[in-house]
């Protein structure tokens, strides 16, 4: 087993955990933080994929956009202690049944599919090619987009800076 191999393993664990965590507790709080850690390891597994841009991308918007938020949103709630999630468990025998039977399909996918593989990309041509098709070919939705998002924030400011009548 490489290093390549024991770093991407430890990347699935922290993901799978923190997930796990994100979906189980009854914890708001720890919830919020598990999801952090899921993030992470998602960007950390794309990384190891040469999958640069992805990640950066992963980074900045979920981490820094999304998570931040919910994090600020949980903690500037009030009486964030007493919130009690309740999870109904009347379901635990049919579900188990369905998800060992996704999990045999998934299983049996995983072992009879003849994977094609290849040599990885060159870690630099991801965001050079990326960055050259956004300002060529792809200028027009490019700047939509743009205007799309320009757009959306000013709204989002007026409704946000509406005095109440």
């Amino acid at each position: 087993m490489s290093l390549y191999d024991i770093i991407f393993y430890l990347f699935a664990i922290i993901t799978l955990g923190s997930a796990l965590i994100v979906v189980s507790s009854k914890n708001i709080v720890h919830s919020a933080f598990s999801l952090l850690f899921t993030f992470f390891g998602v960007a950390g597994i794309y990384v190891l994929l040469n999958a640069d841009f992805i990640a950066v991308v992963q980074l900045i918007v979920y981490v820094g956009g999304i998570l931040i938020l919910i994090i600020f949103g949980v903690m500037l709630t009030n009486k964030i202690t007493d919130v009690q999630i309740k999870s109904e468990t009347i379901q635990i025998i049919p579900a188990t049944i369905a998800v060992g039977i996704f999990a045999g399909i998934l299983t049996a996918a995983l072992l009879k599919t003849d994977w094609y593989t290849s040599n990885p990309a060159s870690y630099d041509q991801t965001i050079f090619e990326i960055g050259r098709q956004l300002v060529t070919t792809y200028v027009l939705p490019f700047e939509l987009a743009g205007i799309l998002l320009l757009i959306a924030l000013i709204g989002s400011v007026m409704i946000a800076r509406r005095e109440k009548e």
